[in-house]
């Protein structure tokens, strides 16, 4: 549209978009300088860099020493997040994970503060992994299924706590000295063992 005639207000418009790319492209310039110099910096990228490999050095050296010290206890075994996972791949070789994973049920059950969900979780956790015939049995003693059956009735935090014990005495005594002894954690602690004597050796 052309516009010829003083005063027309689309005159005073194009005037004013005119003006405004001039502006507009003065702070872009100044925003692309700013932005140029951020992107090359190379010490930045090295930092970011150096900070990666630093952190996954560290989490390395912490899982090495989780695997040593999976041997010292079965405690330490079960604090371990990777321990338990390793365990319970383990425990899938000689057919009883469900063992362990009754244990881990229990603990996830006694964080339960809802009566409702607790009722309803412990009846879950007995038909899944106590009563008999049941898909996961555990492998605990009559008289223990049978006081754990009680329980339910009034179900509270503590009513797994008879049959909990009796399954981790038996992976205590049974599985995890064989878990120990096993090839997979054997590998595992070499590996271990020779990142943590390299380490020694660069310090």
């Amino acid at each position: 549209m052309s516009c010829w005639m003083p005063g027309c207000p689309a005159l005073s418009m194009c005037r004013g978009l005119a003006a405004l790319p001039i502006a507009c492209l003065e702070r872009a310039k100044d925003l692309k300088t700013r932005l140029g110099i951020l992107l090359h910096k190379p010490e930045l990228g090295h930092r970011t860099g150096t900070s990666s490999k630093l952190q996954l050095g560290s989490r390395r050296r912490d899982s090495s020493r989780d695997v040593l010290e999976w041997r010292e206890s079965f405690d330490q075994l079960l604090k371990s997040k990777s321990g338990v996972n390793a365990f319970h791949t383990f425990l899938k070789t000689e057919f009883s994970e469900e063992n362990l994973d009754f244990w881990l049920a229990c603990e996830d059950f006694k964080k339960t503060r809802s009566k409702t969900k607790l009722a309803s979780k412990a009846n879950r956790i007995f038909e899944e992994f106590v009563q008999s015939e049941a898909p996961r049995e555990v492998n605990i003693d009559h008289e223990t299924r049978e006081i754990t059956r009680k329980n339910l009735s009034g179900a509270t935090s503590a009513c797994f706590n008879e049959a909990q014990a009796k399954t981790r005495t038996l992976m205590e005594k049974d599985s995890y000295p064989r878990f120990l002894k096993s090839a997979s954690y054997q590998d595992m602690s070499k590996q271990a063992a020779s990142r943590g004597s390299s380490k020694r050796s660069h310090t």
